[in-house]
């Protein structure tokens, strides 16, 4: 009984840090700058130090361009990009379409035979254009440049919380962490959807649901994860370790997610909601349930990846002997 009670317990607390970001994001920074600007009473009666805070106050505040590094102005660049192409969407399909398709029934006639073959023509080539010309191009654009507010998000929210980091990888360490976690994550995504047709009582449900909360769960965490020097092995035992936890942290966005049929739907709602889980893993600090299973979610993927990896190595190194073996001319 007192198993379930802890179990029961680490997945709500898991779920509630899920959606602590979305509380403590925008006031991030002022509390930042609030403990920073606090004097202690030994060094607030220095003579010095009045007449440096009476010319402080002074002093008008300014607006920098160090204002963009804030949490707060990266979630709003985030939430800007994500609603632009939500909206455009939504634009497209329910005012744009539906306004184009009125002006040509009323010139083309309402019981005019040719009109649903013309109409169907016209819609292929505006979704072709549509597509080419503003989903694909917008969508490859906002996700590099989302990846990148990610990153100040997930570096920003650390410094807050903790400091600047005590301990970075080499650039070759973090390049190879890189890469390597890159691989694992996608074909853990393709572990998620092999699942899918697995039809056991609807547990595919289940447990792909399961899987995209550990994943989502592990990108969040990452960031600070890297800060603190953690590799790619580290991160995935802990992870499986605290399985519990991390479906519950992870559950609320792989949901909200799923509600979504449409995949750049999905990736819009995905880069608004992301950016407050990031600043929730930097103020989270992980349950661990007693006499809870290690379960390995990682393993297969993880020695197939190793498996790539290797294969990848011998052939550049035979290549590599292959070159020294051939005479010069």
């Amino acid at each position: 009984m007192e198993t379930i009670k802890d179990v029961g317990s680490a997945f709500l607390c898991g779920f509630y840090d899920g959606f602590k970001g979305f509380f403590v994001a925008y006031n991030l920074d002022d509390d930042f700058h609030q403990r920073r600007s606090r004097i202690s009473p030994a060094h607030s009666n220095s003579p010095i130090r009045r007449k440096y805070l009476e010319l402080k106050e002074q002093t008008p505040v300014k607006k920098t361009p160090k204002q963009k590094d804030t949490v707060k102005y990266n979630i709003q660049q985030c939430l800007f990009l994500g609603m632009l192409f939500l909206l455009s969407l939504i634009f497209y399909n329910y005012v744009f379409l539906p306004t184009l398709r009125f002006f040509i029934v009323k010139i083309f006639g309402e019981f005019n035979s040719d009109i649903n073959s013309v109409w169907s023509t016209i819609e292929s080539i505006l979704y072709f254009l549509f597509q080419s010309v503003w989903i694909v191009p917008f969508f490859a654009v906002s996700k590099i440049i989302n990846n990148l507010y990610f990153q100040n998000i997930g570096q920003t929210a650390y410094k807050y919380s903790r400091g600047r980091p005590s301990v970075s990888l080499s650039l070759s360490k973090t390049i190879a962490d890189f890469i390597f976690s890159s691989v694992v994550e996608i074909l853990f995504l393709i572990q998620a959807d092999v699942i899918t047709y697995i039809h056991f009582y609807h547990m595919q449900h289940v447990l792909y649901s399961v899987h995209l909360s550990l994943l989502y769960s592990l990108y969040a965490f990452e960031y600070k994860w890297i800060e603190m020097g953690w590799e790619i092995d580290r991160r995935l035992t802990y992870i499986e370790m605290h399985w519990i936890y991390f479906i519950g942290y992870g559950l609320p966005l792989a949901l909200t997610t799923q509600v979504f049929n449409y995949w750049i739907i999905k990736a819009c709602i995905f880069s608004i909601l992301f950016p407050f889980y990031i600043v929730g893993a930097n103020e989270a600090t992980p349950k661990m349930v007693e006499f809870c299973a290690h379960i390995k979610f990682f393993s297969p993927v993880v020695t197939i990846s190793n498996s790539i990896f290797s294969v990848l190595r011998r052939n550049n190194k035979l290549s590599g002997q292959r070159n020294l073996t051939q005479p010069r001319r």
